[in-house]
């Protein structure tokens, strides 16, 4: 007989719940968990759909937090099996969600099936924050859950998020937190001109160069012991016409900040400026925050994760704040502690995702394991 865990991920899968469109996939866990007294509300946002739920009446918050959402397949020809069949094949499970994160989703619902089984009465409270926004814009998931919680006057004291955290085995890396995100597009302004005629017009291309190699070798931070300095990259660079006897008349930059906890945003932005303004440039920036840098360095949940890994399988976990960014940008701030924990993300995002299906069972002990520890020993 299969897993709890490995029927559920494969029953979810089956849901094509590309973003935002949940599918009915939030529908199959409130079903599980109002079964075991759990009370959920409902939260659509716009065309998202969210919901809360918890169990219990006082104590601290566990939160268990995700998205059922997925990134588009792209041509499904290019699959080795249908991306929404959930195909078993040489032990691995095969499908969109797999990995990312459909599989922590189902060992999140069997854990807590278990764990209530054996302590019903356990003490402290178990909640879900599940949202459909998490691979697309992100404006009507999370975010907006955590406005109505605070709202409620509800403030998780711990939340593992489901991302799939590991590198080559289930549970050998956990993410205590992550580096900011900041964006920004900015436009250089010249003047457009013919190019045999240089001295009547202005090239922003040339006049931005020098900044933009200052910006580029910039020492921004030195990082710490849990972040890596912190990383400026342009993504994209566009001007003129398309031909090539037009000086074009405006520059347009588009890059981002890859932050850690030695600096703010706002230092960001101020530092980016200066340069800007030392080098004489008319221009104007359009920034986009992210993400804030968060870090959970120590305390009970990072201390009942390690323990919890290294009781299923023996393993001494890494503490990382590599990758990118994950809903627990918009949970940390309310003062929660955040870890991610969730299995192998080898596969994620790509042709032909798969997980582990053995790597299912571990995650679910894990999670399990984990409840333990907060809220019985």
């Amino acid at each position: 007989m299969q897993s709890s865990t490995l029927t559920l991920t494969k029953d979810l899968i089956a849901r094509a719940s590309v973003t935002p469109d949940d599918q009915g996939c939030q529908q199959l866990m409130i079903e599980r968990l109002q079964a075991i007294g759990f009370v959920v509300d409902r939260l659509r946002f716009d065309d998202v759909d969210n919901f809360w739920a918890v169990r219990g009446e006082s104590g601290p918050i566990l939160c268990f937090a995700g998205h059922t959402d997925v990134v588009p397949t792209g041509p499904e020809s290019n699959w080795t099996f249908p991306p929404f069949d959930a195909t078993e094949h040489e032990g691995q499970l095969y499908g969109r969600g797999a990995a990312d994160m459909k599989g922590s989703l189902a060992a999140m619902v069997v854990a807590v099936e278990q764990f209530i089984a054996e302590h019903p009465d356990h003490g402290g409270r178990i909640a879900f924050l599940i949202t459909s926004d998490e691979e697309g814009i992100a404006t009507n998931g999370t975010v907006k859950v955590v406005n109505w919680l605070q709202e409620q006057g509800i403030t998780p004291e711990y939340c593992l998020v489901g991302e799939p955290s590991s590198t080559n085995r289930c549970g050998d890396v956990i993410k205590n937190g992550r580096r900011g995100s900041l964006g920004c597009v900015m436009r250089i302004k010249g003047k457009q001109g013919h190019v045999a005629y240089p001295h009547l017009a202005s090239n922003p291309i040339h006049n931005a160069s020098p900044a933009l190699t200052e910006l580029a070798t910039e020492v921004w931070d030195q990082g710490n012991q849990f972040f890596p300095a912190t990383s400026f990259q342009i993504s994209n660079i566009h001007a003129g016409t398309g031909v090539t006897n037009v000086i074009p008349g405006e520059l347009e930059i588009v890059f981002n900040f890859r932050f850690s906890t030695e600096v703010t945003e706002q230092i960001l932005r101020q530092r980016t400026e200066a340069i800007l303004d030392k080098h004489g440039l008319d221009y104007d920036m359009s920034w986009t925050l992210n993400g804030q840098a968060f870090l959970t360095a120590e305390g009970d949940l990072v201390e009942a994760a390690v323990d919890s890994i290294r009781a299923v399988t023996g393993l001494e976990t890494e503490l990382s704040t590599a990758g990118g960014t994950s809903d627990g940008r918009f949970i940390a701030p309310m003062g929660t502690q955040v870890v991610e924990l969730g299995p192998v993300n080898a596969t994620i995002h790509q042709v032909d995702e798969n997980v582990n299906i053995a790597d299912l069972d571990t995650l679910t002990d894990i999670y399990q394991t984990l409840l333990t520890k907060l809220f019985i020993q």
